[in-house]
């Protein structure tokens, strides 16, 4: 592979930022996972798809949840497996290795070509998580008890790592990696985005949608301000009902928020907020 095709530079579906590019570049230059930071619906879990997609490399989703541990990423023994069949004779309860379930990490090391592994959401985990992967992920290797063999990485993998910063991080585990916050995209990025996602969509509704999804997250309060991603739901929603830009300001007293709104705000207590407010300001004219 040439240098020019390890270079990131985003894709015909992702627009990324320049200092975006300069992160991902960097972590693949340093040889270090790369630790993405931001609000949900940013594109962070996208943007390991669009680098795998980018530089032609495979994709391995490691998901995190809060039972995850470290050990599930390397590897697992299914004694309960060798203990059936060595109550129905099978002849393979005396090879070890049969048992032995590979995971996301090993899969990554064993690759044939440099993979991106996405580590996604690795805040979800317990505290301990980050820190017993700290040896595997410095010298890419791990040692498996039960065969006695050590995995080292065929190739380094390009390691990204997501996080919605709903647990600190430890120290050490953070001096390991390149850290980027993808910072929420302003009104130019947004249109940029939409753009990728929608070229025909007139720029009067494109104008009007953003000027009122940029209003609803400035709304102070709100328990989950809608995101990149629910703009995007919304904007799909607005064209297959056909909606003009107009209707999205309605002056009709019945119908005080904008249309669709459901796929913007995701509570009870934000859309009420929200309803007082516009209420408030329909009352104040």
């Amino acid at each position: 592979m040439t240098a020019q095709a390890t270079r990131f530079a985003g894709t015909d579906s992702y627009v990324a930022t320049p200092d975006l590019m300069v992160a991902v570049n960097a972590a693949i230059t340093l040889g270090r996972p790369l630790l993405v930071k931001g609000e949900p619906g940013t594109g962070k879990t996208v943007l390991a798809e669009e680098i795998a997609r980018a530089l032609g490399k495979p994709l391995i989703r490691w998901h995190i949840k809060s039972t995850t541990k470290a050990q599930h990423g390397l590897y697992e023994y299914d004694a309960v497996a060798r203990l059936r069949d060595s109550q129905l004779g099978d002849p393979r309860v005396h090879d070890i290795a049969h048992y032995i379930v590979r995971g996301k990490l090993w899969e990554a090391f064993a690759a044939d070509s440099p993979p991106v592994l996405l580590i996604d959401e690795i805040d979800k985990a317990d505290i301990e998580f980050p820190n017993d992967l700290l040896t595997e992920l410095d010298r890419m290797e791990f040692y498996v008890y039960e065969t006695k063999q050590t995995i080292a990485a065929r190739n380094r993998p390009i390691v990204i790592i997501t996080s919605n910063n709903e647990k600190e991080l430890p120290d050490a585990f953070l001096r390991r990696c390149f850290f980027h916050y993808i910072r929420f995209p302003d009104a130019e990025t947004m249109t940029k985005i939409v753009g990728v996602h929608y070229p025909l969509l007139k720029s009067s509704l494109l104008r009007e949608a953003l000027a009122v999804f940029y209003e609803l997250r400035e709304v102070p309060g709100l328990k989950k301000r809608p995101s990149t991603s629910e703009l995007l739901d919304w904007i799909k929603l607005l064209v297959c009902e056909d909606l003009p830009p107009e209707a999205l300001r309605s002056r009709d007293p019945q119908k005080i928020l904008p249309p669709l709104i459901g796929a913007l705000l995701k509570s009870e207590q934000d859309l009420s907020l929200v309803e007082r407010m516009a209420a408030h300001v329909r009352r104040g004219r």
